[in-house]
Parts: structure tokens; sequence; C-alpha cells
């Protein structure tokens, strides 16, 4: 046995030998390559609300007196003049009223002629002493009565006749039929409205602001309008207006935003995007791949430029996104932040900066 010991330990031995011979250097590890990135502006932060192309003036138009409705003269979409007449309702029981208040005003008439007669005679015969004056009096009362009568009834009269113009409904302005509300033959009561009228001239987006975040916004605040016609294009708008209380049953709020650019390609109907960004600094985001966690404690790993070695640097996040996360605190726009390509991460480890194509980047030097 001792036989087959003896070369083994000798063989030991050499090994041990030519390890003392050695200098005692760990061979030197290959450069890996890692994909770095630069923190960008939280997309996050930028929250998009579909809209509609609305006018910015849209009276609701009613006829001003009740009755059935008779005619009914435009559509949903039709181009219309000012007083272009729209709707009409039955004239029938307006032209009865007229009629009436005609030969009220008549009989008015011809009864202030009879007190008038009667007055003047009894005014002869007061100058010739043959009436007290209470007698006077009394017919010059019923003169005066007479007189303001007849001012009632003209006036009634007047009312009456301009009731007739109420049947028909016009526009109060040039415009577009944007929404009808009545049918022929409905009954209607006075200020129900008839039609809404999407008048010429400017255009805004109507929004609806989810209730939650009501409190980023506030009017004046910039905007950004798509169109789903240019979708390549965003125009600079505000928000004009912002309802005080939200819908009942969607739980939003309703806001209107205005162009403010002279002119804008934007027509009635539209579907629209408005882009509103959060006020005050928008945080930096880097991609999920980036990010680490130990111990309950975030970080990144941060490339020293000079030397392409990583360092470990701690980061306070935000609310994390679908591939981004904001990061709040510990990064600058001008690190190099690795996101993906070593596997294991160490300090002060040395690495090849790439991009997404695998072509080597140069790391600006911090001066």
């Amino acid at each position: 046995m001792s036989r087959h010991v003896l070369p083994l330990v000798a063989s030991l031995g050499l090994v041990f030998l030519l390890s003392a011979c050695g200098n005692g250097e760990q061979p030197e590890q290959p450069v890996r390559p890692a994909m770095v990135v630069q923190p960008q502006p939280a997309a996050a932060l930028v929250d998009s609300y579909p809209g509609e192309v609305r006018a910015r003036y849209e009276p609701e138009l009613a006829f001003r007196i009740a009755g059935k409705v008779s005619k009914r003269l435009v559509e949903v979409g039709d181009r219309v003049k000012k007083d272009q007449a729209l709707a009409e309702l039955d004239p029938q029981d307006v032209r009865l009223q007229l009629e009436a208040t005609r030969a009220q005003m008549a009989a008015a008439e011809a009864n202030l002629q009879t007190v008038r007669a009667e007055r003047d005679r009894y005014k002869a015969l007061l100058g010739r002493n043959l009436v007290s004056r209470s007698q006077f009096d009394n017919v010059e009362n019923q003169y005066r009565a007479g007189e303001a009568r007849l001012k009632q009834i003209r006036a009634e009269y007047d009312v009456a006749r301009n009731q007739t113009d109420y049947a028909v409904l016009r526009a109060s302005q040039d415009g577009v039929i944007a929404r009808r509300a009545v049918e022929v033959g409905q009954v209607v009561a006075a200020g129900q409205t008839v039609f809404t009228l999407a008048a010429d001239g400017e255009r805004e987006v109507s929004i609806s602001l989810p209730e939650q975040s009501f409190g980023r916004f506030q009017i004046g605040q910039a905007v950004e309008v798509e169109l789903w016609s240019q979708p390549d294009q965003r125009f600079p708008g505000r928000i004009r207006e912002m309802a005080p209380a939200a819908d009942p049953q969607s739980r939003t709020f309703a806001a209107r935003v205005a162009f403010t650019e002279g002119k804008v390609p934007a027509e009635l109907g539209q579907s629209a995007r408005v882009f509103i960004a959060s006020n005050g600094e928008v945080p930096l985001a880097v991609p999920l791949s980036a990010l680490s966690a130990e111990q309950g404690q975030t970080f990144v790993w941060v490339i020293d430029p000079s030397e392409h070695t990583v360092q470990r640097r701690p980061v306070r996040v935000g609310a994390y996104g679908d591939d981004r996360v904001p990061v709040l605190e510990g990064l600058s726009a001008s690190d190099w932040v690795v996101a993906a390509g070593v596997q294991i991460l160490r300090e002060g480890l040395k690495v090849r900066p790439v991009d997404r194509d695998n072509r080597n980047v140069e790391l600006a030097v911090k001066e």
C-alpha cells in the first residue's frame, strides 16, 4: 500500500510547489457589456383625457310660450342663419287669444267714447251750476277708469300679438344645430329646450376630469390638444372653465379647454385628446429593469464615467408605471444607469457601456 501512496504524495507536493513558485495573482476577468441609459422625464405625470370638439357658445333654444309643436323645419347638423325659422307651434290658441284681446280693446274704446261724452256734458252743466261738483267728479272718475282700462287692454293686445310671433322659433345667431330635444306633435312648456345651437366662431374641447385628482387642475393651466384627424400634431391650449361639482352619475368634473393659437383645424364633433402635465418639477424616470432592492432599500447601479466601474446608488422612487418608475431622489439627468446586460453586479466592477443596439457608449466625464 505504501508504494501506491508515495507517488500520490509526490504529485501533491509538486502541485503545491508550482503554486508557491507563482505570483499569487488572480487571472483578469473579462470586461462584460452592460446596457446603460440616462434618466428621462417621467412621462407618467402627463395625463391624457379623451374629449370632443365643441362650440364655445352653445345656446339652448326654446319657445317663449307653451304649445303643441306643429312643424320642425331643421335637422341635427343643419347650418342655419340668424333669425331663420327652426320650428313652429300650433298657432290656433294664440290666434284666438289675439282675437279675444282685440275684441276687448274695441269694447274698451267704445266705453271710453261714452264716458268721455258724459264727462263733457257734465262739464258744461257744471259751468252753468246745473249739477253739483260731486256729480261731476263721479263722471270724471268714470272717464279716467275707462281711459286706464283701454291702456291696459292695448298692452294685453300687444302681448298677444307678440305671442303670435313667439309661436315660431328662430335661430339667435349663425351656427349648426347640435342637438334636437322635441318631436312634432309634442306639447312643450315655455322655456323647454327644443334645439341646441353650436354657434359659429371659437371652438374648444370638452373633457371630464377624474374626481380623485381634481385638485391638480386649475383654470388657466396650460395643456396640449391632439386631434384624432391629425395625430402627429399637438396644439397649445388652456383650461378655460371647470364645473364646481361632480356629475352625480360619472363622478367626474366637466371642463372646457380653449385653444390658444389663432386658427386650429378643429371641426364640431371631432374626437380629441387633451394632455395635461402636472404642476411643478417633473421627476426623472428609469426603466423598471434598472431598479434593485435589498433589505428594504431601493437602489440602482450607476457607472463612473472615467473608470467605467459601477457604484451602488440608493434612490427614492414614486408609483410604478408599466415599464418605468419615477425617481424622486438620488439621480440626476447626467447619470448613466445600468439597465441590463450583467447578471451579477458588485461595487467597483468594471463594465463596457453599450446601448440597446450593442454599440459602445462614450460616457461624458463629469466636471
